[in-house]
């Protein structure tokens, strides 16, 4: 694309591609004094919203304390605590956010509840009372509460108009729709937040007043993170903070936000000073997650819960806190990262010897190039051999040399087969290809597409008939990144009897190639696999230099693979629009590549994806390890005939 066509990603309004701005704080508090506690939020709320965010939680019963125990039965307090809201929504008012703040209210029929507030623009818009209030162990909330089940009514307060107090409540700041549990609502069998996330909420809130004991802080990260991705929402937790009473209890101030999932953003605990989170969250995400879950999509609320609509601008987001990892199939946490390889490479070679099962092979047969995707098929290959109890020369390695083929590869090639004990040959398909090109009349010095796909398509021949030869299956190499991007030749290396790395991208073969050589590998496999990781990814069907080096690199040609498999991911598994992926490739990968060159290999990407989809109507079958298949009869089903200038040409414009 022109450069002069490229949208600045530093002029966006991020919201325009579903990104809000959220926020969780636990200022200190001044134990029943709501009038302080008041002007504390305020300042806090004024700084969130300076910083962008459109709704900020505090915490349970944060206007008066959590911890003010029998003085929630004093009729002053309560009175007290109305003045102060009216004073905290009349404060607030020029705000953009809306504040969910938790306080006592007492109802005209005399009974108290333990409730949430929402305030945006001077109002109080409506109440959540506390449906489930814990009596045991050190919690006391039914002496001084009453549960919110039934509670359903009109709460008239000084100096406020009136607003109604009850659990059927959904508030909606323009795409935001949150609903509202607290505290022990979430450790519930049934907590609202289910209820509140089938009728439509995306966001739930959390204001709470979990206290802290050891190992408590884990338990309720799983509880939000398992909440969060049952709902497919974000989830945004305020807990009451260390300036509470520490007669009996210490409190952390543990403020998160979660998404489907996964911790967006975390507090640090027992600050005195108070502590907070802020974070995007992204509810065009959560609505894709939501629409291809049937589950989901086939789940019902028990009732519809009455909708309150708040009055929705708040500042742009110009800029965007999230990080998004730039290899997001490669795991990122150096804790989980054996467990995840090792987990993959279980799936592959069960898959495998399953297949020699069924089969009843007596043999595996590959193709072994010296590149990648051939060695981390030839481990896979290694470790399913060992699941049958039987010996690696089980496995028949070949490397069939052509026109393209380097001394290194071949080098490699024969190392790694030595040192993990199959039976290696070696087969060279330059005769077989110069006299099929001489017998279609093509001339030898015309290195073209035909040229290369005969090379491929020879040695496909060549495997599939020795392993007819020597009762075996065809171990396919061809990694997820290029059945995307259609980079293999159809009825060549694309075909085989199983593909193990089917879906697996090419970023995550490099990275389990890797954790192979560092965790699992002798000294002498090690050093070759290592050599493979710095060997240019290439088929290698093009004569070498007059140095005998690659010329063919493949992310010359199509753009480097990080930058398409973060397409892929985004694109694919989360159903974002292309110009969304563009944006979010610039921001991730700014200082890395411009953006003139991440417009130019999304179209590469988008068009090659759709004009390619022929190869994988027609796949082998293959493991399915994550989240992004390609597979035709599992995740992916789509014509091959769509003509991606309809996808491209709305592209452009979209990035303009």
């Amino acid at each position: 694309m022109p450069p002069d066509t490229l949208r600045d990603v530093t002029s966006l309004d991020w919201r325009q591609h579903g990104f809000a701005r959220v926020a969780a704080a636990a200022p200190p508090v001044h134990l029943a004094d709501p009038a302080r506690n008041a002007d504390e939020i305020g300042i806090w709320a004024q700084r969130l919203s300076d910083a962008g965010a459109g709704l900020i939680v505090f915490p349970e019963l944060a206007l008066t304390g959590y911890t003010c125990e029998d003085l929630f039965l004093s009729s002053d307090l309560l009175r007290r605590t109305e003045t102060a809201l009216a004073a905290l929504a009349r404060d607030t008012a020029r705000l953009g956010a809306a504040l969910v703040v938790g306080c006592p209210l007492r109802t005209a029929d005399g009974r108290r509840y333990n409730a949430a507030v929402v305030i945006h623009r001077g109002r109080v818009h409506g109440a959540v009372p506390k449906t489930h209030l814990p009596n045991n162990g050190e919690f006391y909330e039914r002496r001084w509460f009453t549960p919110g089940h039934r509670v359903d009514t009109s709460v008239s307060l000084l100096g406020l108009d009136p607003f109604r107090l009850t659990r059927g409540q959904l508030f909606v700041l323009g795409p935001l729709r949150f609903g509202i549990e607290i505290c022990e609502d979430l450790w519930a069998p049934d907590p609202p937040s289910t209820q509140l996330a089938l009728a439509g909420a995306n966001v739930i809130v959390n204001p709470s007043g979990s206290n802290e004991l050891v190992a408590k802080a884990d338990y309720r990260r799983q509880l939000i993170n398992q909440q969060s991705a049952r709902l497919h929402a974000a989830y945004v937790y305020a807990g009451s903070g260390p300036t509470e009473s520490t007669k009996d209890l210490v409190f952390g101030g543990h403020c998160l936000v979660s998404e489907n999932g996964a911790i967006l953003a975390e507090s640090e605990r027992f600050v005195l000073a108070g502590s907070e989170v802020v974070a995007d969250i992204d509810l065009e995400r959560l609505a894709n997650e939501r629409s291809r879950n049937i589950t989901w999509s086939t789940s019902w609320p028990a009732s519809r819960p009455d909708e309150v609509v708040l009055e929705a601008d708040g500042l742009p987001l110009t800029d965007l806190l999230r990080r998004f990892p730039r290899n997001p199939f490669v795991p990122d946490d150096p804790a989980t990262v054996h467990e995840r390889a090792s987990e993959i490479l279980a799936i592959q070679s069960t898959g495998l010897a399953r297949r020699m099962l069924a089969a009843k092979a007596k043999r595996l047969i590959i193709g072994v190039s010296g590149g990648l995707d051939s060695t981390l098929a030839l481990l896979v290959a290694v470790e399913a051999v060992r699941r049958l109890d039987r010996s690696a020369a089980t496995i028949l390695g070949i490397t069939m040399p052509g026109p393209g083929t380097t001394a290194r590869t071949r080098t490699s090639a024969d190392d790694l087969m030595a040192s993990l004990g199959i039976e290696a040959r070696t087969i060279s398909i330059a005769p077989a290809v110069a006299q099929h090109l001489a017998d279609i009349g093509h001339p030898a010095d015309r290195h073209d597409v035909t040229f290369e796909n005969a090379q491929a398509r020879e040695r496909t021949q060549i495997l599939f008939d020795l392993a007819n030869q020597e009762g075996g299956i065809v171990v396919g190499t061809g990694d997820l990144s290029e059945l995307a991007l259609g980079w293999c030749t159809f009825n060549a290396d694309h075909m085989s009897n199983y593909g193990v790395n089917s879906s697996v991208p090419k970023s995550l073969v490099r990275h389990l190639v890797r954790w192979y050589a560092d965790s699992h590998a002798s000294p002498a496999l090690s050093t070759t696999l290592h050599d493979v990781l710095d060997t240019p990814v290439s088929p290698e069907l093009l004569p070498p230099d007059i140095n005998g080096n690659i010329v063919q690199e493949t992310e010359d040609v199509l753009g480097p693979y990080e930058v398409h498999d973060f397409f892929l991911y985004h694109w694919l598994r989360n159903g974002f629009s292309m110009a969304k992926v563009a944006d979010l490739a610039k921001h991730t990968f700014v200082g890395v590549h411009d953006d003139a060159a991440i417009d130019t290999w999304l179209t590469v990407f988008i068009e090659r994806f759709h004009r390619q989809q022929f190869k994988r109507t027609t796949l082998p079958p293959g493991p399915k390890v994550g989240s992004v298949s390609v597979s035709p009869r599992g995740d992916l089903r789509m014509p091959d005939e769509v003509d991606p200038t309809s996808v491209t040409g709305p592209i452009r414009v979209l990035m303009t």
